[in-house]
């Protein structure tokens, strides 16, 4: 049912003060964001190092989704969302199992979406998801094309990155002698 965390979403009142600690102090790079009115909040995707994601949200004014959250405290997780390759899977598995959820949507094919309340998931609102997550991050981040992987050479070193099915990539850095055994064995195995 469940593929994988894709990421953790951080509540905040104050979004600017938010933004440039992740940027400028952790290195996170911004990705997709929105605004809703109807909810009354800003979310944004974030990117750090190769395969990790986190979402800043906060409210853009009185009556946000956000404020009984945020009435005690200036930030803190609000939620964790897993990926599914099949939201109505998923759905139909938690009322085979007797797990209730709430706020099940569909925003056609670019996401799809539920969550389980803290009080039957031990204290943590849970989403859970089904998108493409390379839909969500930047270009500088992942991959783009159909080609999965890329071969970035140095005098010494070699950089392999390959597209992770989670978005994103995931980088090896090889000296000039691994590369080589890993050409070798890559060569023997495609020859059975």
């Amino acid at each position: 049912m469940i593929q994988r965390i894709d990421h953790v979403s951080l509540a905040v009142t104050d979004y600017e003060k938010a933004r440039n600690f992740f940027i400028n102090i952790l290195g996170a790079v911004p990705g997709a964001s929105a605004r809703d009115d109807s909810m009354k909040y800003i979310w944004q995707i974030f990117s750090i190092g190769d395969l990790t994601r986190f979402e800043l949200l906060t409210p853009t004014g009185k009556g946000s989704f956000l404020d009984n959250f945020l009435s005690s405290k200036d930030g803190g997780v609000h939620h964790i969302t897993f990926q599914t390759s099949d939201i109505r899977k998923s759905k139909l598995f938690l009322e085979q199992n007797g797990i209730p959820y709430f706020g099940y949507i569909e925003y056609g094919d670019a996401w799809k979406e539920l969550f389980i309340h803290p009080r039957d998931a031990f204290g943590v609102l849970i989403q859970i998801a089904e998108f493409r997550p390379d839909d969500w991050l930047p270009e500088t981040v992942r991959l783009t094309g159909k080609k999965r992987w890329n071969i970035c050479g140095k005098e010494n070193e070699t950089t392999l990155s390959f597209a992770h099915p989670g978005g994103g990539t995931v980088s090896f850095h090889l000296s000039r002698e691994e590369a080589q055994e890993l050409a070798a064995e890559l060569d023997a195995a495609s020859q059975g």
